[in-house]
């Protein structure tokens, strides 16, 4: 086999940890700074509405596999209690910049990341799958850890409109680097959505382990990747024979 001409990460899980974070205190925050914005709104109200959109959604995000935003899951929710506004409403944007501002505080680089992703940049192209739904937190943090110099494409299925395990968004991944699902690394935590989806996409495949599957997970999934690891620095060790 060819020496591969990328490798593409996940990032949640597999690059980065998220420690210390708490839905419930976000959701607050959510609900502060619409106030903030000039929403006239009662908490428990608009905390049931939000829930409510956010469980409707999750239908269509799981079993269809197409990516909706969190400012769609917030205008839904608005508009439940009486009000007409869109997604696209900066005042719903800024509200959620403050919603997710602990979650982007609560990342921190797993050990090996850094050294890893260096050794694949000088080696080969470097490209991010990223299923989140809202993209700035994905370029934010990417820029507080200094990664962003290090990747020839990044993808988030916010922007894309698809979701791992879809075909496609891995299919434009791919498009975006310039390379053949035959020639590249898919490195990623999750059997499913990133192992189970990149195998059915003919790239060759690296679980790692992290703090939400473990390789009893991947076990009980029945997800054969080409390799599975416990951490980063495993994948560093044995990077000559991952990318052939």
């Amino acid at each position: 086999m060819a020496k591969s001409r990328a490798v593409i990460f996940d990032y949640i899980g597999t690059l980065v940890n998220c420690k210390s974070y708490t839905m419930e205190a976000s959701r607050l925050k959510l609900y502060n700074s619409l106030i903030d914005e000039g929403f006239k709104i009662e908490k428990d109200q608009f905390l049931e509405a939000y829930i409510k959109a956010h469980e409707k959604y999750r239908v269509v995000r799981f079993e269809q596999l197409r990516e909706v935003t969190n400012a769609i899951w917030v205008a839904d929710a608005l508009n439940e209690i009486g009000f007409n506004v869109s997604p696209d409403d900066t005042r719903i944007r800024s509200a959620l910049n403050v919603f997710f501002k602990d979650y982007v505080d609560s990342l921190s680089l797993r050990e090996g990341a850094l050294k890893l992703i260096k050794k694949v940049s000088e080696e080969c192209k470097v490209g991010l799958l990223s299923n989140f739904t809202y993209a700035p937190v994905v370029y934010c943090s990417l820029r507080n850890f200094k990664l962003s110099r290090f990747f020839n494409a990044i993808v988030v299925s916010e922007q894309n409109g698809w979701r791992k395990p879809s075909k496609n968004i891995f299919k434009d991944t791919l498009d975006k680097l310039g390379v053949e699902a035959s020639e590249t690394v898919f490195i990623g935590d999750n059997p499913l959505e990133d192992v189970k989806g990149a195998l059915d996409c003919g790239l060759k495949t690296v679980f790692v382990a992290s703090q939400f599957y473990s390789i009893v997970d991947l076990s009980r999934s029945h997800v054969n990747p080409h390799f599975s690891v416990l951490d980063l620095g495993r994948v560093y060790e044995k990077f000559v024979e991952i990318i052939g």
